[in-house]
Order: structure tokens, then sequence, then C-alpha cells
């Protein structure tokens, strides 16, 4: 039985999907922290939204990590710049969040 060859390219989209990985697996520890702090403030369905998101978001930028890591090489640059941009634009909204989450904390 042959073993799948696995190649590793040091580009864009390998340096982005190690950081998609890293993101992920911080993003599940804050999420759970803020459950954990807030979870008697939160209604039932803020709760469930709230949970959701800290299953499905994750769960994505992992794999989507995994793929740009492994097969990031095969991608074109154009498409490597649009995986940047929307690498960018997941930060934003989550350094939005974090941000409204500890102002709407404070009050």
């Amino acid at each position: 039985m042959p073993l799948a060859q696995v190649n590793f390219g040091v580009n864009l989209a390998s340096i982005l999907g190690i950081t998609y990985v890293i993101f992920g697996a911080v993003y599940l520890i804050f999420t759970i922290y803020l459950l954990i702090s807030r979870a008697s403030r939160f209604t039932s369905t803020l709760l469930t939204l709230y949970i959701i998101q800290l299953v499905l978001v994750p769960f994505c930028m992992f794999v989507s990590g995994l793929i740009l890591t492994f097969q990031g090489w095969r991608l074109d640059p154009i498409l490597q710049f649009e995986q940047f941009l929307l690498f960018a634009l997941i930060i934003y909204f989550s350094v939005k969040d974090i941000f409204i989450n500890a102002i709407s904390r404070n009050r």
C-alpha cells in the first residue's frame, strides 16, 4: 500500500493556514471563557447563538487552515490574495467582537 505524498510549500497560503489553525484555537478558548463568565446574563436565544458560534467558527477555521497548509502551494497568486483578504476580514470582525464584549462588560 503506497503512502501518499504530502507537499509543504512556504508561501502566503501556507502561512495563512497555520495562522488559521492557531487563531481558531485562541478563538475557541476566548469564546469558552466568555460563555463561562457571562452565561447567566445571556438570554436562551443569545446563548444558543454563542454555542453555535463556538462550534462552527473554530471548526471552519481549523479545516480551512489544514487545507491551506497542505494544499496552499497549488493556489494561484490571486487565490492566495483572496484568502489573505478573507483572513483580514475575519480578524477585523473578531477584534470588533472582542472590543464590543469588553465595552459592554465594563458598563
